[in-house]
């Protein structure tokens, strides 16, 4: 594979197409080398090359966003799709049985990655953003995901810096592994205040046809006691998404 000064084009480009988060939908030329650090020529010309392959549209400013092949690979190729999709009846009911902000993640390095959510006017403030991330440590979903994942990640968790989102945040490490040990044998976290010091955050897992956690189901509500309200409601839909999700996964073998 061709290189420029050690750095393979690909991982080049690559780090162009991360630019675009769910908060920058589009960016310039000069934008986005200066968020990658490459040079503008060479900016320039990757990007153009993107633009030819579709992975990225040109746009009437000049500006340059995600392109319709890329969001067709990833779609075609997400080994998430039939979670989502099973689940998306069950989210629906969730969120009209309780009237707040419902959403589904799942665990990619040490984070939690969000594929789905649901939300409502005048619902409680939520940071949780489709195809958005939080750290593991700090949200209701990514704690589900932490407790049931392996103890390397979990000892890679705990020895790094853990970010304190809000004077709630689980920052300590003996307290985290002590609360990770109560989300595995109660099933369920309650978080009051960990993102956001108004918002309570309520999460569950999703468990495959082997009982291995594929996934977090989590509510967002206001930090007001209400949250425990909800957990009989979270669990059944959990148990709902999980049976669907098992199914389509059989059909498909």
């Amino acid at each position: 594979m061709a290189r420029a000064s050690g750095e393979a084009v690909l991982t080049r480009a690559v780090r162009i197409l991360a630019v675009f988060e769910p908060d920058r939908a589009e960016a310039g030329v000069a934008e986005i080398a200066r968020l990658t650090g490459l040079h503008i020529a060479t900016t320039s010309r990757l990007v153009a090359q993107l633009v030819e392959l579709g992975l990225l549209s040109r746009l009437p400013s000049g500006r340059v966003g995600v392109g319709m092949r890329l969001w067709e690979l990833g779609q075609r190729a997400s080994p998430t799709l039939s979670l989502r999709e099973a689940a998306m009846p069950f989210l629906e009911d969730l969120h009209a049985a309780i009237g707040h902000h419902v959403q589904l993640g799942v665990l990619d390095g040490t984070e939690v990655i969000f594929l789905e959510r649901l939300s409502a006017p005048g619902s409680v403030v939520n940071f949780t953003r489709i195809a958005g991330r939080l750290p593991l440590h700090a949200s209701s979903s990514g704690l589900v995901l932490l407790a049931h994942g392996s103890h390397d990640l979990q000892e890679r968790v705990l020895a790094s810096p853990l970010e304190r989102l809000t004077p709630a945040t689980v920052t300590d490490p003996r307290e985290l592994r002590s609360l990770l040990a109560r989300v595995r044998r109660d099933g369920v976290v309650i978080t009051e205040g960990h993102i956001h010091p108004e918002a309570t955050g309520a999460a569950t897992p999703v468990r495959d046809r082997h009982g291995t956690v594929v996934a977090a189901l989590g509510a967002v509500l206001p930090n007001d006691g209400r949250a425990g309200g909800v957990v009989a409601a979270l669990r059944a839909a959990a148990h709902g998404i999980a049976r669907a999700h098992t199914a389509r996964t059989s059909d498909s073998h």
